[in-house]
């Protein structure tokens, strides 16, 4: 059994489901109240500790995850200067690294020996506006910081996981092509490569990475959507299997989840299509085994579970309601 974390933000609840590893159901656990506008979610790395965006409060707000029910206590919280759009964890458990849209910032928080926030920011950097997305590589050495919109950038910097401070590398930014638009981003498990999804461009990006240098180059870029598709469209999240051999992204006004097989050796992506989804799939997830995916709908609040099949299609289970704006989705192994 696997645990499902949902931020409603529009009902100010964190939804609590149990995940059949067998059969893929679904079952309701509890909802934790957590007034605010809880959205972007992220998990320390030992599963003990849970953080959470609260978008309408401006905070961040830590909280303790029981290790037999999953339940969520609060512990702390830090006032924000603009409400955070993305949250995650460094890979020591004692940094929080945020991304600001509205204000075009990137923070690192410091967390504290029992896991809860609650300081000043290590670090308050200003960079361009609609910024979207941070998180740490495999080293725990590099972070990078997409923009969308007009600000189209990629900043990229070094990270001292001993004091959370982060220096601009060089170059310290990547200009993409014109209209792209990065959001987030996934590293490939074999530390070779990055993958970026453009908001603007429903497309997606591999580059390679130097780990060495914690540089990336791009050298391919596909569509997220079908050749005959007119209509307009932005893409969302994007996420990859636990191998590396599949990758995802979300499509919003095709509302679909695009799909991709993955080159290990040369990094190089083959689109398998679209699969149809909720309106407005906003938040999707993908258990730690890659054997389902569950999608959150904002039109309608609604979710829907998938089989991931080995050839890296999905198959449809389920779909039910929710709740008011489904904001992100974490499936996690309990403890």
């Amino acid at each position: 059994m696997q645990r499902v974390y949902i931020t409603l933000q529009g009902d100010d609840n964190i939804a609590i489901y149990n995940l059949n590893s067998e059969t893929g159901d679904l079952t309701h656990q509890e909802d934790i109240y957590a007034p605010g506008g809880p959205a972007p979610f992220a998990v320390s790395p030992d599963k003990t500790r849970a953080y959470v965006g609260l978008r309408d409060d401006l905070k961040i707000a830590s909280y303790d995850i029981d290790e037999s029910t999953g339940l969520l206590t609060r512990s702390g919280t830090v006032d924000l200067e603009s409400d955070p759009c993305y949250v995650s964890v460094d890979n020591t458990g004692r940094h929080l690294l945020s991304a600001y849209y509205a204000a075009g910032h990137i923070a690192v928080h410091p967390i504290d020996e029992s896991g809860a926030v609650g300081a000043a920011p290590t670090e308050w950097i200003a960079t361009r506006h609609r910024a979207h997305c941070a998180q740490t590589d495999s080293s725990n050495s590099y972070t990078f910081l997409p923009h969308v919109d007009d600000s189209n950038s990629i900043y990229q910097y070094k990270f001292d996981d001993q004091t959370g401070k982060l220096t601009p590398n060089d170059p310290p930014i990547i200009e993409p092509p014109e209209g792209h638009g990065p959001r987030h981003y996934v590293y490939h498990p074999n530390g070779n490569f990055i993958y970026f999804d453009n908001e603007q461009d429903s497309s997606v990006t591999a580059y390679r990475f130097d780990s060495n240098s914690g540089t990336i180059e791009a050298f391919q870029t596909l569509s997220t959507l079908p050749n005959d598709w007119s209509g307009s469209n932005s893409n969302a999240q994007i996420h990859m299997s636990p191998d590396g051999k599949y990758l995802f992204v979300g499509n919003r006004g095709h509302n679909s989840i695009a799909m991709f097989s993955v080159d290990g050796d040369s990094g190089e992506l083959k689109s398998l299509g679209q699969q149809a989804s909720l309106g407005t799939p906003r938040a999707f997830g993908i258990d730690p085994r890659g054997t389902f995916m569950i999608v959150g709908g904002l039109d309608n609040g609604d979710l829907a579970n998938y089989i991931i099949n080995p050839d890296g299609t999905l198959t449809h289970l389920e779909t039910r309601q929710v709740g008011d704006q489904p904001m992100w989705i974490h499936i996690t192994d309990p403890l």
